[in-house]
Parts: structure tokens; C-alpha cells; sequence
């Protein structure tokens, strides 16, 4: 089968086929900006969208699962299915990507392995936009390596939604219950759509009895959208999501004594944003934000009583941005105000809060020349005022040739785990430790015609103050310190095409590429680090669709190898029919080849997983 796997790929690169949404729509969106709102053609950055028509055809039903078919995303499991997982971009840590629900941070401040606990069901998702590089002057702190933006879908007709699947690898749990490994869940939505208003709710349970001892979880899920257009100069969106995640975490930080550990994760975020054009010229987008999170992690799950760390945090966050448009050009001004606190067994009692300030410019110098420079001013409770400069640009050589190149800084303030934890004998913090600097500088091309787009980029990362965890032996607990300084030389591609074979019949490919080149220096090699040795070095992903009517078969394709782990290949596949009353059914086969791999630490991730899945779709 691994033979038929890689004929299918050589002939569909040979044809260069590509999804049509992704080469087609792409060009058409825009990117979220925080302040200036650039169509994506138009971009001076390395930006990489996913589609609601990719979304829809990859084998996957969370965000977590869309991300690890993303070129240059790193996603490191514990947990399958989307339970738990860290991720990270171009070879940073977990704590360096900052995280967006439409333009608006969800910055984890206990501890980054929840940023990715959202209660956004994928069929809630538009698309995912994925920017690389530093970019605190757009974005602001903790975007040492980039920003991940889920924009959610704005509903166009009123319905109803429902998804249930049951999936399993057909082996069973011999170390506890002797029950075969299962998954199921069942996802509800509907849409109230009118002119002036619009509104979508979502729930979700998400259940599985693991996949080896003690990784069973369950996850709930609850949100609300709210979209009103007052007219036609004044907007505003308003959302409110909840989501309770449990697992069992074994091995997930503290192996192999973890065996019998346990992880309840709930997240609450709330959001107000709205859009006014008070002139021809000026415009003003004020956001408020709240997130509330609550973890318990149990060291010993039967034995509630011991090493069992409560974690209660909340932020509350507002933002004003402003855009004027010139004669020639674009001014983009902002301000922001983040209050963030903690309330925990292990990490005790802190607050703190941020202040940050925007200005952009944007202009074309020439008709074929466009600049984009800008600064961040901020100022932490914890580590005074810093200034974060940056500048992009682009140069259109031909109708469908661009180069690009773009400089940028950023920092990470470290989280309140890195900074005070104290969780012996797994882990301990340091209130000692510095904050991450990051200078990058980057420059390529992008090549698009008709259905064919090609792009390539070189970039320089040097991030000073590294954080990671560190010990000197294995009887000693892991502790946060400032390792020294991460420079990194890295290489990304892709390529996509689409090519109609006639008869209702696409063949469709995409391939990307990235290569990685991370040097520590000014490091003390008697320490064992935690976190460094997963970066990754190669990472290869395809992308491989045939459609034929409404029947449609996805095959994707990731070889991964990581500075200090065995390379792997991991092949997915997903059929799916699409009938005339709304009604889809699919089948997933995830790991066909049944490969042994892990992410993070020493977890074993699922062996081959099937799954079979409908859906209603009257959104």
C-alpha cells in the first residue's frame, strides 16, 4: 500500500495538482490584520491561509488536527484527537506562537499547553491564517516565531448542523479494563440568519477510552457568535465560548512517574468587537476580551490528596485600533491593556499587567514598490518598557512575480509556570528568569498564475534569553532557565497546482517544505534540556485530492525529522460522498502504514485509527 502511496504522489506532482479554493479563493481574501487590512496578493510576509475547502477534506475534525497538515507548524501531541497538544512554528518553542480568535489574543498565561483549549468546533472555522515570523508590531508580545489566527465563518442562511462519528484501532486496553480502544462524538449548530443580524451556536462531546493505558478523555464544548450590522458604517461581533477538556496524561511532563497522572482543563472566553467608519478616511475597531481558565492537574489520579496542583487564571484585555487613510498611504495607530492573574495551588498568588502601543505606515513608494514599517512600544508590570521596530516590503516584478523581504522583533514574557511553579518532583519555576528576544529577518518570492502557485523563503531567526527547562540529572526536577541563545538558518516551500481531467473529474496536489538549521550558543552542555531536542530539522507535507462528482478522496502525506528523534512518515486518508439532501458521509484512515512515532517526550501517539463519520449540513 506504501507503493500505491507514493506512484499516486510522483504522478500528481508530475501534473501539479492543487485544491481549487486554495489557489483560487486565497487571492481573493484578506488578512486579518490588526490595523491595516491588506488583500493577501498584497501581503510582504510569509502567510499561508487554509480554507473552509481544504478544512473540509482533510481527515480531521479539530483545529489541532488541521494545524499538522500546515507547512511550518510543529505540532506536538500528547493527547490524540486534539486532546492536548503544543504547538510552535519555523523551530521555536510552544510559548513562542501567539494564538488569535478572530484578531483577538488567547494568550495562556499559566502555561502555553492550553493555548490550544478553545471551544471553536471546526465546522465553526473560515479559515486558519497562519503568519511566520516575529511580529510584535502588528501582533505584540509572545509572536517570537509567528501567530496562528482562527477567523470563524459569518452565517449566510438559517439551519441546522449535525456531525457523529465512532472510530477505533481495533486493539484493546490489556493493561486495565480489556476494552477495544473507541472514540465517538456528536456535534449540534444552527443558524439564525437576517439582514441586520446574524447569529450561530455550537455544541459538541467529543469522548474516547484512549489508546494505550490511561490516555482516555472527554470533550465538551459550547459557542455563540453574534453578528450585527446597525448600518452600514457600524458593526459589531460578539461571542462566548466554554470548553471542558479531561484526559489522561500519562507521560505528558513528569515520565515515566506520571503513569497514573490526570489533566481537567476548562476554558471560558468572551469577546465584544466592533468596526466604525467615521470618515471617508478614518476608521476605528475597538475590542474587549475575557478568558477564564481552570486546571487541575493530578499527579496521582486516585490519590486526590497528593501532588495535585489547582490553577485558576483570568485576563481581561482591551484593545482600540485606528487606520487613516492618506493621500498615499496608510497610518495605523493602536493601544492595548491586558490584566492578567493567577490563582494556584503550585504557583501561588500574581498579577500583572501589560501596556502596549502600535503605530504602522503603509505605502507604495513606487508602482511596483511597497513598504510597511512600524514599532511596538510596550511597557510589563514585570519587565519595564521595551521597543519592538519591524519592516516589510515587496516588489512586483512581473504580473505574477513578487519578492518579498521583511525584518522583525519581538519578545515572550515569560508565564507564570515558568516563572514560579514549583510542582516537585516534576517540575520547578525561576522568578529569576529573563524575557525572550527575537530578531528575524526573512526574504523570497511568490509566484501565482491561474491555478498554480509557487513560493520559496529563506530566513535568519536569532532569539536571545532562550527559555527552556533544564536539569542536570534525572533525580532532579526539571527547572525554567534562561539556555542560552537560539540562531536558526531556515529554508520553507511550496508548491500547488489543480488540473481538471474533464467529466466532473480534479485531480488535485499541493507539496511543501521546510528545513531547519537551530544552533544553541552560550549554553552549558553539562544541562539535559527539555524542550530543544524536539524542533524540528526536514518536514515534508502533500497533499493529494481526486474528485469525482460528489465523491472525493483525500490523501495527505507528513514526513517529519527532528533534531534528536527518528524520522517518521505518517499517511491519512479520507473518503468522502456528498449527497443532494445536505447529507455527507466519510471515512477516515488515520497512520494507514500503522507507524510508531511520537511528538513530545517519549508518548507513543495512535497506531492506524479508522473512523466513520456523518453529517448534516443545512448551515
Amino acid at each position: 500500500m506504501k507503493k500505491i502511496t507514493m506512484v499516486l504522489y510522483f504522478v500528481g506532482q508530475s501534473i501539479f495538482a492543487q485544491n481549487i479554493n486554495d489557489t483560487i479563493a486565497i487571492g481573493e481574501v484578506s488578512i486579518l490584520d490588526n490595523r491595516l487590512n491588506t488583500p493577501l496578493s498584497k501581503e510582504n510576509r510569509n502567510i499561508y491561509v487554509i480554507d473552509k475547502a481544504e478544512i473540509n477534506k482533510l481527515p480531521a475534525r479539530t483545529i489541532q488536527e488541521v494545524l499538522q497538515y500546515a507547512a511550518g507548524v510543529d505540532l506536538r501531541q500528547r493527547g490524540p484527537f486534539g486532546s492536548q497538544a503544543d504547538i510552535s512554528l519555523d523551530g521555536g518553542s510552544f510559548e513562542q506562537t501567539l494564538i488569535l480568535l478572530n484578531g483577538i489574543k488567547i494568550m495562556d498565561h499559566q502555561t502555553a499547553h492550553n493555548a490550544l483549549n478553545l471551544p471553536i468546533p471546526l465546522e465553526a472555522v473560515e479559515k486558519i491564517e497562519i503568519i511566520r515570523g516575529p511580529a510584535a508590531r502588528v501582533y505584540g508580545n509572545n509572536s517570537l516565531t509567528g501567530v496562528i489566527n482562527v477567523v470563524t465563518r459569518k452565517p449566510t442562511k438559517t439551519g441546522v448542523y449535525a456531525h457523529t462519528y465512532l472510530g477505533t484501532n481495533f486493539e484493546k486496553d490489556t493493561e486495565d479494563t480489556g476494552d477495544t480502544f473507541i472514540n465517538r462524538g456528536i456535534h449540534l449548530g444552527a443558524n439564525f440568519a437576517k439582514e441586520k443580524h446574524q447569529h450561530q451556536i455550537f455544541a459538541s462531546h467529543d469522548w474516547g477510552n484512549g489508546y494505550r493505558y490511561n490516555t482516555a478523555f472527554e470533550n465538551n464544548k459550547l459557542y455563540y457568535q453574534g453578528n450585527f450590522e446597525f448600518n452600514d458604517k457600524n458593526s459589531l461581533i460578539a461571542s462566548y465560548g466554554y470548553v471542558k477538556n479531561g484526559f489522561g496524561a500519562n507521560g505528558f511532563y513528569a515520565a515515566p512517574g506520571d503513569k497514573n497522572s490526570k489533566e481537567i482543563v476548562e476554558t471560558t472566553l468572551a469577546t465584544l468587537q466592533s468596526k466604525h467608519q467615521l470618515t471617508d478616511r478614518w476608521s476605528l475597531a475597538p475590542r474587549l476580551s475575557y478568558r477564564y481558565n481552570f486546571d487541575d492537574y493530578r499527579y496521582f489520579k486516585n490519590n486526590l490528596n497528593s501532588a495535585r496542583s489547582k490553577h485558576y487564571s483570568n485576563s481581561i484585555s482591551g484593545e482600540i485600533n485606528s487606520t487613516y487613510q492618506l493621500n498615499k498611504g496608510q497610518i495605523g495607530l493602536g493601544a492595548e491593556y491586558r490584566n492578567e492573574q493567577i490563582n494556584s495551588t503550585s504557583i501561588k498568588n500574581h498579577t500583572r499587567n501589560n501596556v502596549g502601543f502600535y503605530a504602522e505606515y503603509k505605502t507604495d513608494l513606487t508602482s511596483k514598490l511597497n513598504v510597511n514599517v512600524g514599532t511596538y512600544v510596550n511597557y510589563n508590570s514585570q519587565y519595564g518598557w521595551k521597543v519592538f521596530p519591524g519592516i516589510d516590503a515587496s516588489y512586483t516584478v512581473a504580473t505574477n512575480l513578487k519578492l518579498v523581504a521583511n525584518a522583525g522583533t519581538s519578545q515572550r514574557i515569560p508565564s507564570f509556570t515558568d516563572l514560579y511553579l514549583d510542582q516537585r518532583p516534576g517540575n520547578i519555576g525561576n522568578p529569576a528568569i529573563e524575557s525572550e528576544k527575537a530578531f528575524q529577518t526573512e526574504f523570497g518570492f511568490k509566484y501565482n498564475k491561474r491555478s498554480f502557485s509557487f513560493n520559496a523563503y529563506y530566513f535568519y531567526r536569532s532569539i536571545t534569553d532562550f527559555i527552556d527547562w533544564v536539569r542536570l540529572t534525572t533525580n532532579e526536577p526539571w527547572q525554567a532557565n534562561n539556555f542560552g541563545d537560539l540562531k536558526t538558518n531556515g529554508f520553507n516551500t511550496k508548491v500547488a497546482y489543480q488540473f481538471n481531467l474533464g467529466n466532473k473529474q480534479l485531480l488535485k496536489v499541493s507539496a511543501s517544505y521546510s528545513y531547519l538549521d537551530p544552533k544553541f550558543k552560550n549554553v552549558d552542555d553539562k544541562y539535559n534540556s527539555k524542550y530543544k531536542i524536539e524542533s524540528l530539522k526536514h518536514q515534508f507535507i502533500n497533499t493529494l485530492d481526486y474528485q469525482l462528482g460528489k465523491t472525493t478522496i483525500s490523501l495527505a502525506n507528513r514526513y517529519n525529522t527532528r533534531q534528536s528523534y527518528k524520522s517518521y512518515w505518517i499517511t491519512d486518508l479520507r473518503i468522502n460522498h456528498n449527497f443532494k439532501n445536505n447529507l455527507n458521509i466519510y471515512l477516515d484512515a488515520q497512520n494507514i502504514f500503522n507507524t510508531t512515532y511520537n511528538e513530545a517526550g517519549a508518548i507513543p501517539l495512535p497506531s492506524r485509527w479508522l473512523t466513520f463519520g456523518i453529517k448534516f449540513n443545512g448551515i
